[in-house]
């Protein structure tokens, strides 16, 4: 028995288990308890008329590269209705502020064969759209047999993992080749793919360049803009465990030179928020908590962002930001957010989820890498203390991450076919 049929054996017999996981997830709050039955296949919309794209994103970052997409195929086939599917609560709660009225959406069903063939037997999408790398086998192959035509964008398979797909070919190929098309974001990626079983695949670039700004509510801009006042202010964002207190150090350090210094931090989980409040204070630091609706007052040190889908707003108010992920953490954080609004970027030591930007953003002197936390306190030091320096990085972050939109033309242009039922015709 290949390894793949081992899985669907493995995922019918472990069934109840699933179940008892996803409530287990629910009751930390990793799931959402009115729609847990999505998850099982159970829609909780109905299906529109005529034909339906679905688009899956599995987490944050693929969410936000599906949104220009979208926009581009309302645009060009306006009767065409549009399925959204996340596997998280983030990205679920962010898809809730930001898809277009009328795109429907609903959480991506479990692996299970059973809880598979109830979603596609109530939402018969006529394609399908897969973002970057969420490969779920019994998901894509059941599609595939349904006779949905699929095409992956953005498609990106790291070293690590293609090195361990490659051990296991009777797994993967199966998985990879359900794909009518591959749009990956660079050479590398074709290759991997086309070694892992891809059919058609071609190189169109990243579709996080075709990302429009982060969005901002104007009333809260004008507010925190108002309480942060003339006060010189840097932004850790989405940080994860480790991050925090080593930036709350970084801040110690400053504050002396840097009067009244404000240093704003994001977690990546906002759920950890008590417990990082917990070691800031621990610290000697005072901190303000936008979630509880706390004021940046004088004597505020940290101001902890600790809300879901304002990475807009936080990005807007500080002229320096740290990527998060990238000091204490490993892999990164998709740094042309910051660099469409204006932010001098500094990033740790592994960047590796963003590689090649990241080597690019370097090459333009459109960032700068810290070694540790006390090269993060010098850098800091300097762009604070220079801000035509800072504004200079900014800038030249800003003219990269305009530099490569035509992504989004090429992106639609191969996939056309696929949606107009041109590939299937032509293979029929």
């Amino acid at each position: 028995m290949s390894l793949f049929y081992a899985y669907r054996v493995a995922t019918r017999l472990l069934g109840p288990v699933l179940g008892i996981y996803l409530q287990r997830r629910k009751k930390r709050g990793k799931e959402d308890a009115g729609r847990i039955g999505e998850r099982f296949g159970h829609a909780s919309a109905l299906r529109p008329k005529g034909k339906l794209v679905w688009i899956h994103g599995a987490s944050v970052g693929e969410s936000l590269s599906s949104l220009p997409v979208i926009d581009a195929i309302r645009a060009r086939f306006p009767e065409t209705s549009i399925l959204v599917t996340t596997g998280t609560v983030t990205s679920a709660a962010m898809m809730y502020q930001r898809l277009p009225k009328g795109v429907i959406h609903q959480f991506i069903p479990i692996d299970r064969q059973v809880c598979v063939a109830r979603f596609l037997h109530h939402w018969k999408p006529d394609a399908a759209l897969w973002l970057e790398s969420d490969f779920w086998p019994n998901i894509l192959t059941k599609a595939k047999k349904a006779g949905t035509r699929l095409a992956l964008l953005n498609g990106r398979i790291s070293a690590r993992s293609f090195k361990s797909y490659s051990r296991f070919p009777s797994f993967i190929t199966p998985v990879i080749s359900a794909f009518d098309l591959i749009l990956t974001q660079g050479s590398k990626e074709t290759e991997r793919f086309v070694s892992l079983g891809g059919k058609d695949v071609r190189a169109v670039g990243n579709l996080k360049f075709a990302a429009p700004p982060l969005p901002v509510e104007a009333d809260a801009l004008t507010e925190l803009q108002s309480q942060i006042g003339t006060r010189p202010v840097w932004l850790a964002a989405s940080t994860f465990e480790g991050e925090e207190l080593a930036c709350a150090q970084v801040h110690q350090a400053l504050s002396p030179k840097h009067d009244s210094l404000l240093t704003v931090i994001v977690p990546r989980h906002p759920d950890r928020a008590d417990e990082i409040e917990a070691d800031l204070i621990a610290q000697g630091l005072r901190v303000a908590r936008r979630s509880l609706g706390h004021k940046i007052t004088e004597d505020i040190d940290i101001y902890l962002g600790d809300t879901m889908g304002e990475m807009g707003l936080y990005y807007r108010v500080a002229p320096v930001c740290l990527i998060g992920k990238s000091l204490c953490a490993s892999g990164g954080q998709n740094p042309l957010e910051p660099a469409r609004l204006g932010c001098a970027i500094l990033h740790g030591p592994d960047m590796s989820n963003f590689s090649e930007i990241s080597q690019e953003l370097l090459t333009a002197h459109a960032c700068r890498p810290v070694a540790d936390r006390d090269d993060l306190t010098r850098q800091i030091d300097i762009l604070l203390t220079q801000p035509e320096k800072a504004s200079a990085l900014a800038n030249a972050a800003l003219a990269y991450a305009n530099s490569k939109a035509e992504v989004l033309e090429r992106t639609i242009d191969a996939i056309t076919p696929l949606l107009t039922g041109e590939v299937a015709n032509a293979r029929a």
